[in-house]
């Protein structure tokens, strides 16, 4: 996933200089820019948050609590983050409540374009497995022409014997012209409590489209007794009708 071990010297240097000489530059100079350094600091943030729900007042906030008062405003982080987005850096994604059947306003996710990049920007820090692999299969679900959403399932329980409402995530659902799918990104799914709680909102979202976790390594494609299918990011990125076989 580019990262840091896996990268040679010379291809460090190649991503980041397209990062900074290609993409960066040219933002500056078209937006006419005197200082980058708060393009920069947005982009780092959004690079370091990718998939991570995000709006312009918290990165604000974020940036505040390092730089104080010389952190942007909020409009001006929303200003720069279009910026970002309309250089095809990052894709913002609107979160879908899949029961309610309407779109949220705020927050979002921002996922980045290409992990290269999203590397270099970051300067090859923070390799969390995780929120990368997030990113990848987010990539290749978009390379492959699909359009993606966020899926919120909000989730009834009892706690003290109060009724309570919790929002779950589904981390993208596809919507084609073949039907919907719902895919949620789960490094490691080995303890039966993370289990459980990387299938909850696929469970609970009250129809019958099919579900796909996909998951580190090399797992080939199964289902379980729920209905919900699983498999490796291995064979998932090499094998387009695995997709296909669901939709």
């Amino acid at each position: 996933m580019a990262g840091e071990g896996l990268l040679s010297g010379l291809q460090r240097q190649i991503l980041r200089s397209l990062f900074d000489y290609v993409y960066f530059r040219d933002l500056v100079e078209r937006h006419k820019l005197r200082d980058d350094a708060v393009l920069r600091a947005v982009a780092n943030t959004l690079a370091s948050s990718a998939g991570s729900l995000v709006n312009p007042r918290r990165i604000e906030d974020t940036l505040r609590s390092a730089q104080g008062k010389s952190a942007p405003t909020a409009p001006t982080v929303k200003k720069y983050m279009d910026y970002l987005e309309d250089a095809f850096l990052f894709d913002k994604v609107q979160r879908y409540d899949v029961r309610g059947r309407r779109y949220l306003d705020t927050p979002c996710k921002y996922f980045a374009v290409d992990v290269g990049l999203r590397n270099a920007c970051v300067n090859f820090r923070e390799p969390e497995q995780t929120h990368l692999m997030e990113n990848v299969v987010y990539t290749e679900l978009r390379r492959r022409g699909f359009s993606v959403d966020v899926g919120v399932v909000d989730v009834q329980a009892t706690e003290a014997g109060r009724r309570v409402f919790r929002q779950h995530e589904i981390d993208f659902v596809i919507n084609d012209p073949a039907g919907k799918l719902y895919v949620q990104s789960a490094f490691n799914i080995d303890d039966p409590a993370r289990r459980a709680a990387e299938t909850i909102s696929l469970k609970k979202t009250g129809d019958s489209f099919r579900k796909l976790v996909v998951t580190d390594g090399n797992r080939r494609l199964s289902t379980d007794e729920d209905g919900i299918s699983y498999v490796g990011i291995i064979p998932f990125l090499l094998d387009e009708a695995i997709l296909s076989s669901l939709l």
